[in-house]
């Protein structure tokens, strides 16, 4: 297998990369699923794909379980592989990237150059799922690429080509919109751009226009940019994350924007939505451009 991994490159202050897929590899079963839907971006997109394992570091004081070894960590790897072979054979670059430290640390550290991070959401219960989803939150704002939550119980369906993007009009959509054109236009589908209205609605209308007055201008430039994208604008007063459950299960994936950076920023949609959605969630974090700056 060559280890060589491929550098990306961010065009346009976007997301458009040409650098490899990094996948986390956790061992489980449900886990071949994720390993499947980076196999399958990784094949659409010609990229390599990187499984990636972390192991805890050790120490006087470290306590570790029997599945946190290193060659424990391995095997995982090298049955991941030997899983992605029998799904495509040689047509896809393949590399193993076992590491020692804390998951978000060897995670985004694997994703520096990714083109797309993924990983799993594995099937808990009550605030077990929130506090999953608060750290997969965080590895997003400090990764470098867009990440994407795969459900466990995911399942390749051919007919689920069409993308949908949550928006709240401001610029911290402007990244994840773009990344849901780019991401509809690999896959030949559509987008339907989601939009909840906040405020009170005015017996008028009015706020019907100014939803759809907002969403055409987040969505503008992406519009001009993938003209073979036909555009779904969907305005509701349902509650947001409602919202984005009802669309998921006429779309393949569903992408979700949220701030960049360390620090402990809510994003609260975000993490209701990794919980709540079905279908794969992307998450893209936003980073001021020059071009974003110029819209607030």
């Amino acid at each position: 297998m060559d280890e060589t991994v491929p550098r990306g490159d961010l065009l346009m202050g976007g997301w458009e990369r040409t650098g490899p897929v990094v996948v986390e590899v956790d061992g489980s079963a449900e886990g071949l699923r994720v390993i499947d839907y980076a196999c399958t971006e990784a094949m659409r997109s010609g990229v390599g794909l990187v499984l990636v394992a972390a192991y805890p570091a050790r120490g006087p004081q470290a306590v570790h379980k029997p599945w946190q070894t290193p060659e424990r960590v391995g095997e995982f790897l090298r049955i991941a592989a030997a899983h992605v072979r029998r799904q495509v054979g040689q047509a896809l670059q393949v590399t193993l990237a076992p590491a020692e430290g804390a998951r978000a640390k060897v995670l985004s550290g694997a994703a520096r150059d990714a083109r797309l991070l993924v990983v799993g959401r594995a099937r808990r219960r009550g605030p077990e799922r929130l506090i999953a989803a608060r750290a997969n939150l965080a590895l997003a704002r400090r990764s470098d690429c867009p990440l994407v939550v795969v459900p466990g119980s995911w399942k390749l369906a051919p007919g689920h080509r069409d993308v949908a993007v949550g928006t709240d009009g401001t610029v911290l959509s402007s990244e994840a919109v773009e990344f849901a054109f780019q991401a509809a236009a690999e896959r030949q589908g559509n987008v339907i751009a989601v939009h909840a209205v906040r405020r009170p609605l005015s017996p008028d209308g009015s706020w019907v226009r100014e939803g759809d007055l907002a969403l055409a201008e987040v969505l503008a430039r992406s519009a001009a940019d993938y003209p073979e994208v036909q555009v779904t604008r969907y305005l509701t007063n349902r509650p947001v994350v409602a919202a984005l459950v009802h669309k998921a299960h006429e779309v393949g994936l569903v992408v979700l924007g949220a701030h960049a950076g360390r620090l402990p920023i809510g994003d609260p949609v975000a993490r209701r939505a990794m919980v709540a959605v079905a279908t794969p969630v992307a998450i893209v974090p936003h980073k001021p451009t020059a071009y974003t700056r110029r819209l607030r």
